[in-house]
């Protein structure tokens, strides 16, 4: 489309894009975001001491099984195998702030930007499900691509965020 924007047709209409004729290369794409949290949550988050249990080990798998079902949630992403996926976690004390950062992996012909920022929100979401008895005023915010590799377009890495 004349206007850059490929998951519309040239009516208008929703369509999912056509990778058939894309080359096959290995793509990673790295997501953050970040929880700000009261200092009580953050020492329930960082001693393992929440009530409903280990908050990051549960935001974890949390992150990792929403990434592999983002096709399932964001209607013209494609459903792809993904060969890794990875959800750290940086807690700044300082800050009271824990940061979600999602790794993920793939070798096919389209990109894994939405995997990566899908696993990384559903983390930050996680932690606050399961400290909201805690914090109801915890905020999720900058949830943003930091970088990605592989694909036509090549490599990027956020210049607004050098973390």
């Amino acid at each position: 489309m004349e206007n850059g924007l490929t998951h519309f047709d040239q009516s208008g209409n929703a369509v999912m894009v056509d990778v058939t004729d894309k080359n096959i290369t290995h793509r990673v794409a790295v997501a953050r975001g970040s929880i700000a949290v009261n200092a009580e949550t953050f020492a329930a988050i960082k001693n393992g001491t929440a009530k409903k249990g280990d908050v990051l080990g549960v935001a974890r798998i949390a992150g990792i099984m929403a990434a592999k079902k983002t096709s399932e949630l964001i209607p013209l992403c494609h459903p792809l195998a993904l060969t890794k996926c990875n959800i750290d976690f940086d807690l700044k004390q300082d800050a009271n702030v824990v940061d979600a950062i999602c790794t993920v992996k793939v070798t096919g012909q389209t990109g894994v930007e939405m995997e990566a920022l899908t696993g990384a929100t559903v983390a930050l979401l996680t932690i606050y499900d399961m400290c909201k008895a805690i914090d109801k005023g915890m905020k999720i915010k900058t949830v943003y691509l930091q970088r990605k590799s592989g694909g036509k377009s090549g490599d990027f890495c956020n210049p607004n965020h050098n973390e």
